[in-house]
Formats: structure tokens, C-alpha cells, sequence
């Protein structure tokens, strides 16, 4: 994904998991100006919001660059976790992330992520959805998700986008959560009812 401007690429082992049982464990990045990992603050605050609903979800990490957060994810106790890339370069660093760590859950799956959205849905709790900020495709996705079923009823999907930008969602959807760190917009939204657990509340 393209780094915001003033940002520089993560190199190799310059990411770390920041939770659960793969506490500080590091992930392999690949060196690429395109790749733009969560940083360790907003994942932070993204995994306090998710901590109701994480144990035993089934999540989707789409534009999955280095794992972070699918595999944050399965650390914090996630059942299952598709990360979709289509970098070559990408992809085998995250195969690398995955077999470092044992990560029975993950399932890497190396496709364009609006190919792979056209294909036969399966029913997520927990979206990751952080396209590149230039590409357009943060719209779309949502669109595909909602339309074609990909996320549950009352299932959450947590978008990034620069931060002078809200997100346009789908019909049913709300934001539940939206924070921003300098030029990073981030937000939580739910898809149809509100699920069981703490409610979150928008800030």
C-alpha cells in the first residue's frame, strides 16, 4: 500500500505483534515504498475495540501487506484469518510471517482483492479492510462486502483511510468507532445489528 507522504516503508523486522500470545514476536516486511503497515499505536486501539468480539472470530484481511492485523488477530485469540495480497514480494514475506509463528489459523491467499470479492462469499465476523489511499477501491470494497455477503449481520469492519476523508459505508452499515492519528483516518463500522457483547459508542 502507498505510504502517506512523510512516511517511510518499514524494513525487515521493523514490525512487531503487539498483543496476545505472539506478544512482541516480529513479522517480516518486505521492502517495498508501496507497503504501509497499521502502526503499533492504531492497532493498539483497534484491538482494545475488537477485544469483545475477537476470541473465536472468523476474519478477512484484505490488502493483507505484512499480516499485522490478521495475524494480531489470531494472536489475540481469532479462530481463522484469510490474508488477501496479490504482491509476489509481499506474499512471500507473509508466508514467511506465517510459518515463523506457526500460524495454524491463517490461510494466505495470493489474489487481487476485488477478483477475490467476486468469488464465492463466505461469512466473516471481523473485516480488515485498508486498501492503498489513491486507488479508489475503499468504496468498492465495502460495496462488494455488503452486497455479496461477506460480512455477517452485526459483523465489524475496520476501514483506513487519510484522514481528512470519511469513508462512504454501505446501506445498513453505521461507524461505531473513528479516530484519527496525523494523517491516518481509522474507523470501526458495524454491518446491520449491533452484535452481542460491550457495546462500542462513536467518538
Amino acid at each position: 500500500m502507498k505510504a502517506p507522504s512523510g512516511c517511510r516503508p518499514a524494513g525487515p523486522g521493523r514490525l512487531r505483534i503487539i498483543g496476545g500470545n505472539w506478544r512482541s514476536r516480529r513479522l517480516r516486511v518486505a521492502l517495498s515504498e508501496d507497503l504501509r503497515p497499521t502502526p503499533d499505536r492504531i492497532r493498539e486501539t483497534l484491538f482494545n475495540w475488537l477485544q469483545p468480539w475477537i476470541d473465536g472470530a472468523n476474519c478477512l484481511d484484505l490488502f493483507a501487506g505484512s499480516g499485522a492485523l490478521g495475524l494480531e488477530a489470531l494472536s489475540r485469540g481469532a479462530a481463522h484469518a484469510v490474508l488477501v495480497e496479490r504482491d509476489p514480494e509481499v506474499i512471500a514475506a507473509l508466508r514467511f510471517n506465517v510459518t515463523e509463528l506457526n500460524a495454524l489459523g491463517a490461510e494466505v491467499v495470493a489474489a487481487d482483492c476485488m477478483g477475490y470479492l467476486q468469488g464465492t462469499a463466505q461469512s466473516f465476523d471481523i473485516v480488515f479492510l485498508d486498501p492503498p489511499y489513491r486507488s479508489g477501491l475503499l468504496a468498492a470494497c465495502c460495496a462488494s462486502l455488503a452486497d455479496r455477503g461477506w460480512v455477517r449481520s452485526g459483523g465489524l469492519v475496520y476501514l483506513e483511510a487519510p484522514s481528512g476523508q470519511q469513508p462512504v459505508l454501505p446501506d445498513g452499515w453505521v461507524f461505531v468507532r473513528s479516530r484519527r492519528s496525523g494523517q491516518v483516518g481509522y474507523h470501526l463500522a458495524r454491518s446491520g445489528p449491533q452484535p452481542a457483547g460491550s457495546p462500542p459508542t462513536t467518538e
